[in-house]
């Protein structure tokens, strides 16, 4: 510039400006001596980010993601592992209940398998219960676990794939309550699983 005041304000700045970046260069030769990134896992931390308003990130613990799956950033991957996770929490709350109500309320009366003469009260609780059942028992339920799988789409996309099979009986027709309700399946499911892992490793 022609101006000399505005020539001294750029030569300022440009001093300024160079003793930042003498600064930042040698931080960011620190940062990856120490960690390897030179951006200190800011580039992780905003793919972990994406995820952070999803369903089922709860207080206190927020998002969390300690075996670091996310770290990718990858939204397939992510929308896969929530398919997954719906579907070992409804079963694990199921099993679950399994467990705990015959303990409470007692057994079916009647025959299991009239053929064999094998009473429901015959059956234990449990891990007990796989040698009891019969074969043709187990067929029953494989069976039926397998109508499940390829009776509805789920492939990515799907309704399926989000854990909607057109079951509606604990909907509602406010978005917030079918939010709400959706995060405490979540929850439970989650506390299921680590519940009847601990039932198993207890018996």
């Amino acid at each position: 510039s022609s101006d000399p005041a505005v020539v001294k304000k750029k030569l300022a700045s440009e001093l300024a400006n160079g003793r930042l970046a003498m600064i930042a260069i040698i931080g960011m030769f620190f940062q990856e001596g120490i960690t390897g990134d030179i951006w200190g896992g800011l580039a992780k931390t905003a793919k972990i980010f994406a995820f952070e308003n999803e369903l089922g990130v709860q207080s206190p613990l927020g998002f969390w993601d300690p075996a670091g799956w996310t770290e990718d950033g990858s939204i397939e991957n992510y929308k896969r592992r929530r398919q997954t996770e719906i579907k070992h929490g409804r079963i694990a709350m199921l099993a679950t209940m399994g467990y705990i109500t015959p303990e409470l309320y007692g057994k079916l009366p009647g025959y299991l398998s009239p053929s064999l003469g094998i009473k429901f009260a015959d059956v234990p609780n449990g891990l007990g219960a796989i040698s009891k059942v019969p074969a043709a028992g187990w067929g029953q339920i494989i069976a039926y676990m397998a109508f499940c799988e390829v009776s509805s789409k789920q492939g990515p996309g799907t309704p399926g794939a989000a854990g909607d099979f057109g079951w509606k009986v604990l909907t509602s027709s406010d978005p917030a309550v079918v939010k709400k309700k959706l995060a405490s399946e979540l929850a439970n499911g989650r506390l299921a699983m680590i519940a009847i892992i601990g039932m198993f490793f207890q018996e």
